[in-house]
């Protein structure tokens, strides 16, 4: 079972599974919050079928390092493992 980490964090258990990966106290909460509101903007059915520019900025607002050198490819699997 997640943590409570108080009414600030929406979703405890993404919150914690993303500091377990590394990710700053600041971004777990915002991505954990935004998932939870249902505010991650998807904008196509799937990843594959968006733009890379359409990617790139969703990988720029999750926070990915080193997404300017990747290529479609890697921006689909570097947001979907986030």
């Amino acid at each position: 079972m997640a943590k409570d980490h108080g009414p600030q964090i929406k979703d405890d258990k993404l919150y914690d599974d993303l500091r377990a990966r590394g990710e700053s106290k600041e971004k777990a909460a915002r991505i954990a919050n935004a998932k939870a509101a249902g505010t991650l903007d998807n904008k196509g059915t799937t990843l594959e079928s968006r733009s890379k520019q359409d990617l790139y900025d969703e990988a720029k607002t999750i926070g990915i390092d080193g997404r300017s050198t990747m290529t479609k490819a890697d921006l689909v699997k570097a947001i979907r493992e986030n």
